[in-house]
């Protein structure tokens, strides 16, 4: 699959389904489907909704083919644990595109978003079991700190933080 026919936009009602089922094989893969993690978040049925419920301060992006079919996302929101700042949220890719690029590309976007939303920082949280997501945040610049407070997922235990 060519990078050029892949297309990023915000996220719609209809990728709602694909998406979850997405996140959920992608956490049942590195056995992370397990309460505390984004598995069983109230929301990850309808991503649309809850990211569209507050376009000012959250937005979610949908990586998608030439034939519509959602390849994966990420999405940001408001985080209070630090001043003017974003959390990242549910980075995750179907398997067949993983290491092709697309997951700099959705980063890119999303970093870009959060600076236009007036974000001085991006937070983020993930698992030692996820050293790929791990490695293409350090080479983006995020730096590695104590778990702060309010960390709603209670089984992850990477921290980072941006400054944008």
């Amino acid at each position: 699959m060519q990078a050029e026919h892949i297309v990023i936009r915000p996220i719609r009602p209809e990728d709602d389904a694909p998406l979850s089922r997405i996140i959920r094989s992608n956490l049942e893969q590195f056995h992370l489907d397990i309460p505390g993690t984004a598995y069983f978040d109230p929301e990850l049925d309808h991503l649309s909704r809850y990211y569209r419920a507050a376009p000012d301060r959250r937005t979610y992006f949908v990586a998608v083919d030439g034939a519509g079919r959602v390849l994966g996302g990420v999405g940001l929101a408001e985080f209070s644990g630090f001043s003017h700042c974003a959390e990242l949220q549910k980075l995750y890719l179907a398997e067949e595109v993983k290491g092709r690029g697309l997951g700099s590309r959705l980063m890119q976007q999303v970093q870009s978003c959060a600076r236009g939303l007036g974000y001085g920082q991006m937070y983020l949280e993930t698992h030692s079991n996820l050293q790929a997501a791990i490695r293409l945040y350090e080479k983006l610049g995020f730096q590695r700190i104590r778990r702060p407070e309010g960390v709603m997922h209670s089984t992850m235990d990477h921290f980072y933080l941006k400054e944008l």
